[in-house]
């Protein structure tokens, strides 16, 4: 029973809640629990604090009986140790950074507090998060539920890992080149970098139109819930000055509606699972009404060099400038190092080439959006990245291909380009190596709206892939899952 508490989705545990039928102390002693008997191998935290959630939870205990609940009164939630919360050690994965405490409060836990959430603990993130793997040396080697050899993605791993896992019900992460949606993916959650604008960011990172605060969750439900809550203009953050958007939790009518399915987006090789799990994502979207078929990108591996240049010349530059001394240099992780240097080759030139392919890509992309509503295409190319991978120094091959270390591996970074698109990141299926495989839902620019009601509908036809009889399990302390579902059923 206290394992079938652990992985109850936020909605069915406020509606439980608010019926009397369960207390919010119930479901955070029973996460801490699992985090006290099986959290170590996973690593997924840098901090906990659960004395001051069980206040918290008590608190809204108290709330539900007394009929002033918020909306996610209790609700157990993590947050990423890159994101400011006023008076809390924030390291963002660095020994230079261990201990600098927030002055300030983010947007996003600043609305999620406000909504009655409880702040449990902060999560893993790759030094200054600029990888797609979770590990410092700081905090060491974050795990993947599902199977620990392997990575959980990044930069938002140690969220991801903690809401897979079972040890919180949901969890913040950002997106600067699929930091969300790459961990949603290979810890069986569903990701959503929203449109630019639509969720506000703290200065200087939202002037930054690749950078996209969001949450993990494990049902589609719970991110239609969090966006409605942490969506809409802040007085800090001037891009967020769009008018609020609420979505209705009524899920999309699928019949009729066009998808354009690409597995390669012009030029990624992918694993076989991954392949065949798109697909029969695709048929599942078939069954419900739609139409899919599949379309052509005029793309190739200048959308990685756009991108890097691009991180180069804004997140690059502002860490080269803080950290990139001879005096820190013996500090920083190899991968830091490395991000450093090849953020050094983001010249004034390059800038504007950079500008000119993002048009290119656009262009590609809207002449598809002329005859469909959404692109599906693959989360990840893979699941066969170690979870002590380092891209300074270790080689990835897809399918017998040797990919871009850094970023050859995920299909998300195209859409923090083009990054006015919302993206919805679903489980699709499990790979051989027992890892989940994800899809991306790519929406119209400002249409989160409608990739959220097209997530919904497929979910309600169906259900989460990660719920109370299907989830990691760890057995005489072995992290892994029984591997007797291979896809997405609807």
């Amino acid at each position: 029973m206290s394992e079938d508490l652990c992985y109850l989705d936020a909605c069915e545990a406020i509606r439980l809640f608010r019926n009397g039928e369960l207390s919010p102390v119930e479901i955070l002693n029973a996460q801490a629990e699992r985090i006290e008997s099986s959290g170590a191998e996973i690593n997924a935290f840098t901090a906990l604090h659960m004395e001051r959630a069980v206040e918290q939870a008590r608190e809204a205990e108290a709330a539900y009986l007394s009929g002033k609940a918020r909306p996610l009164e209790g609700i157990n939630t993590a947050i990423k140790d890159e994101t400011f919360i006023e008076g809390e050690i924030t390291t963002n994965g660095s020994r230079l950074m261990r201990d600098n405490r927030a002055d300030v409060t983010d947007p996003v836990p600043e609305r999620l507090q406000a909504a009655g959430a409880v702040f449990s603990g902060r999560t893993a993130t790759p030094e200054f998060s600029v990888a797609a793997f979770t590990w410092s040396d700081l905090w060491g080697v974050t795990r993947n539920p599902w199977n620990p050899a392997i990575t959980p993605g990044g930069s938002s791993g140690g969220s991801a890992a903690a809401v897979a896992a079972g040890f919180c019900t949901i969890a913040n992460g950002t997106d600067m080149g699929g930091s969300v949606r790459i961990p949603a993916s290979m810890c069986g959650l569903v990701g959503l970098k929203a449109s630019y604008g639509r969720v506000p960011e703290i200065p200087p990172y939202n002037v930054d139109p690749y950078v996209h605060h969001s949450v993990l969750a494990r049902s589609v439900r719970d991110t239609l819930l969090l966006y409605n809550l942490i969506a809409g203009p802040h007085p800090v953050d001037l891009m967020s000055q769009l008018p609020k958007e609420v979505v209705a939790s009524e899920p999309l009518d699928l019949r009729g509606v066009r998808i354009g399915l690409s597995l390669d987006l012009g030029f990624y090789p992918i694993e076989e699972s991954v392949r065949e799990n798109t697909l029969h994502f695709a048929e599942q979207l078939r069954r419900l009404g739609a139409e899919v078929d599949m379309v052509s990108l005029d793309w190739d591996d200048r959308c990685i060099r756009t991108a890097q240049i691009h991180q180069g010349a804004q997140m690059g530059h502002m860490l080269r400038q803080k950290f990139d001394h001879p005096d820190f240099r013996d500090q920083l992780t190899s991968y830091a190092r490395h991000y450093f240097s090849l953020s050094e080759q983001a010249t004034p030139e390059k800038v504007l080439w950079a500008h000119g392919y993002a048009q290119h890509m656009w262009e590609e992309l809207e002449r598809v959006f002329r005859d469909c509503d959404f692109l599906l295409c693959p989360t990840v190319c893979t699941t066969n990245v170690p979870a002590d991978f380092d891209y300074s120094r270790d080689q990835v091959s897809v399918h017998g291909q040797p990919v871009d270390p850094v970023k050859g591996w995920f299909m998300t970074y195209p859409f923090n380009t083009l990054s006015r698109c919302p993206v919805l990141s679903m489980p699709s299926g499990i790979a051989d190596n027992g890892v989940p495989t994800g899809i991306q839902l790519v929406g119209k620019p400002y249409a989160d709206a409608a990739v959220l009601r097209a997530g919904l509908a497929l979910e309600k036809a169906g259900q989460p892939f990660i719920r109370q009889d299907h989830h990691p399990t760890c057995r005489d302390g072995q992290w892994g899952v029984a591997r007797d579902i291979a896809r997405v059923e609807a």
